[in-house]
């Protein structure tokens, strides 16, 4: 069974050029040759959604250099996957706090996103300048602004209606989270999103990550019971 939405935290860039010796941009430009890789894999496999955290908003502190380096890159590659994007029915959408982003990146986001509008083959979400708990609060904000409005009673907010006002109200939960490095938290990645999801922790870094692990950490997902608060008897009904 093929979960429909892949979550992953692409971690251990940095750690990576590091060990070879050399500037942690060359980390970052061998996990965004990862990125493509696995964004087509994900594609041929079928996957609905493919959400990618690749910008958190704590990662604003880092060294000037490397979060201008980060911005080129991503830059890059929205310019170089736009077309195969549209020709691989792929499409794109960011998530994220785009005030603080570069005005170029702001406007190359929009402009593939309105490019890839009509694509249904996949999602590719990309996660820049997130962080899912101000994520909520701007959620709150927003219906809060619909009470100020009367637009809203209290008695009305429930939790489908917050999860609606999210950046990811549209989307499935995540099914699946992948984190690599060997890391083991979240760090703000869909805090509400992937409550439920089943968690897997990789030792690769996200550079050497490959296509066959994510097909590997598919299969764990695979392997595993989803019972969602109920008992394994309960979620293996005969037919």
């Amino acid at each position: 069974m093929l979960p429909r939405h892949v979550a992953i935290i692409m971690d251990g860039n940095g750690r990576w050029a590091e060990g070879r010796g050399t500037d942690r941009t060359l980390g970052h430009t061998q996990g965004a040759e990862a990125v493509r890789q696995v964004v087509r894999h994900a594609r041929k496999r079928g996957l609905e959604v493919l959400t990618l955290f690749a910008f958190s908003s704590l990662n604003w502190g880092r060294p000037t250099d490397e979060v201008a380096a980060l911005m080129h890159l991503l830059e890059e590659f929205l310019v170089e996957e736009e077309q195969e994007l549209i020709d691989n029915d792929i499409r794109l959408v960011a998530i994220g706090e785009r005030a603080f982003l570069p005005r170029s990146v702001r406007d190359l986001l929009t402009r593939v996103e309105q490019r890839t509008a009509h694509c249904a083959g996949m999602r590719l979400v990309l996660a820049v300048s997130y962080d899912g708990r101000r994520d909520m609060v701007e959620a709150i904000r927003r219906l809060t602004d619909m009470a100020r409005r009367g637009e809203l009673l209290p008695a009305d907010v429930h939790e489908p209606l917050l999860l609606e006002h999210l950046s990811t109200g549209d989307l499935p939960d995540v099914d699946l989270l992948i984190r690599t490095s060997g890391e083991k938290r979240l760090s703000g990645f869909l805090p509400i999103e992937a409550c439920y999801a089943e968690l897997v922790f990789v030792d690769t870094l996200w550079p050497d990550f490959q296509t066959t692990d994510l097909d590997e950490a598919m299969l764990e997902y695979a392997r595993r019971e989803r019972r969602f608060g109920l008992t394994g008897a309960q979620v293996c009904v005969p037919a």
